[in-house]
């Protein structure tokens, strides 16, 4: 679950042309996508026809308007989802997405995806998720704030610290989940446990920011580590510079690997020997972009899809592997830090060509694992500290990982269906012990 920084600009700022505005990414069925990925894994699992049924089907969609007067006196009229797809395991949970392209059929397959990673990393959570069709690059912050604040009017209903728990994701932050946290308060009380990723200050978890990039990195380490590949001696490329990407790029630079490529909306950069990621952070902090990053050359997002590299990363939005560019990519390994970034015939392609791909279900966990430990730290009301987050973090995801590729390795499976398998065997007993 990405947590893309906000940066609001003027209402009536021109909408920038980014590589993001031309993915294929609208013209998916992401929900057929997910299902078929579910269907492969409960067939080989024969798992029970009623039980494939109950898994299938998402317990709740709401859909809702939100209007917001905006800065220039107009108002425009919102449209806001919130899909609860599965809460057998734990009560819903699931980020709130703020995109131009979000609309139902995503953020039901998100919500599905949500069950199968919380299970996956065996915390007690079901699976939900949500979001609000809008730019919010052509928003200012009051009109943001109006618009966090009519959605959880909206939702009110269906949200609870034991029923469902919202958390950031594409272009919402740890504001966005303080202005939802004080408006629940205002009808229910403070409850600080109603959301997820807020600031530390108001009840956030310690390491929350990095937490979706540091579980990608421990999943990497540990997927070269099967597979005899030195991290080391290896070069990455990832794509999408933002929270997820740039925590990845970090801490796998800090491990020794050379990241040679990075992206962003803006655009790409490419250093042969390898870019100093630390700098190029600072470099972000003050220009707001990779681009023009000293030492570098420029390069597209789609170029950076094909490069030569030992390990891709593709840490931004869904579908940007797929038939047109998959014969392109040349990476030895994929990790899917993104949600759905390689479609299913661009899944095939890869397998048959032996590049090993490592699931989202599995890679990006890190960010709703430690949201678990912040949910537990605000009902219990304690603090952890830092290095304990970081260590029952670590552990978690070593056991998912363990647990999938017992899975690949015993029943011959490609990781993404092992890590179904996983899932699905989890939700499926709870719920079979349920009815």
């Amino acid at each position: 679950m990405s947590t893309a920084t906000l940066t609001p600009v003027k209402p009536n700022a021109k909408k920038p042309a980014t590589p993001e505005t031309a993915t294929p990414h609208k013209h998916l069925d992401f929900n057929r996508i997910t299902d078929e990925q579910f269907l492969v894994a409960a067939e080989h699992m024969k798992l029970e026809k009623e039980i494939q049924m109950l898994l299938r089907t998402p317990y709740r969609e709401l859909i809702v308007q939100i209007p917001v007067r905006m800065d220039d006196g107009r108002l425009e009229l919102f449209h806001g989802y919130r899909v609860q797809h599965n809460a057998v395991r734990g009560p819903y949970k699931g980020g709130l997405r703020f995109h131009h392209e979000v609309d139902l059929n995503e953020v039901r397959s998100l919500a599905a995806l949500m069950t199968w990673k919380t299970a996956l990393v065996d915390i007690p959570f079901g699976g939900a998720k949500g979001g609000v069709t809008c730019d919010p690059t052509k928003m200012s912050r009051k009109e943001l704030q109006g618009l966090t604040r009519g959605l959880t009017q909206k939702i009110d209903m269906v949200l609870g610290v034991h029923r469902d728990i919202p958390a950031p994701d594409v272009n919402t932050n740890a504001q966005v989940m303080a202005w939802i946290m004080d408006e629940y308060g205002k009808k229910h009380g403070y409850t600080p446990a109603i959301v997820t990723g807020k600031p530390v200050n108001l009840g956030g978890s310690l390491g929350r920011e990095e937490a979706t990039g540091r579980g990608t990195t421990i999943i990497t380490r540990e997927a070269c580590k099967a597979f005899k590949i030195d991290l080391k001696k290896s070069t990455v490329a990832v794509q999408g510079f933002g929270n997820v990407g740039s925590w990845a790029s970090r801490f796998i630079h800090e491990l020794g690997a050379i990241v040679t490529a990075v992206s962003d909306v803006k655009g790409g950069i490419f250093n042969g020997h390898g870019l100093d990621i630390p700098k190029l952070v600072e470099h972000c902090k003050k220009t707001g972009s990779v681009v023009d990053f000293p030492g570098s050359k420029p390069i597209s997002n789609d170029e950076l899809l094909t490069l030569d590299v030992d390990i891709l990363i593709p840490a931004a939005l869904g579908g940007v592997i797929d038939r047109n560019n998959v014969s392109q990519v040349k990476a030895r390994m994929i990790v899917e830090a993104g949600n759905s970034p390689i479609t299913p015939r661009a899944d095939d392609s890869l397998r048959k060509r032996n590049v090993i791909v490592v699931p989202d279900i599995l890679t990006n966990a890190g960010g709703v694992t430690v949201s678990y430990f912040e949910w537990v730290q605000n009902l219990q009301q304690v603090r952890w500290e830092l290095d304990h987050v970081n260590a029952q973090l670590e552990k978690k995801m070593v056991s998912a990982w363990d647990s999938v590729y017992r899975v690949h390795t015993e029943q011959k499976l490609p990781l993404r269906i092992a890590a179904y398998v996983v899932s699905l065997g989890r939700v499926a007993e709870a719920t079979r012990q349920r009815f």
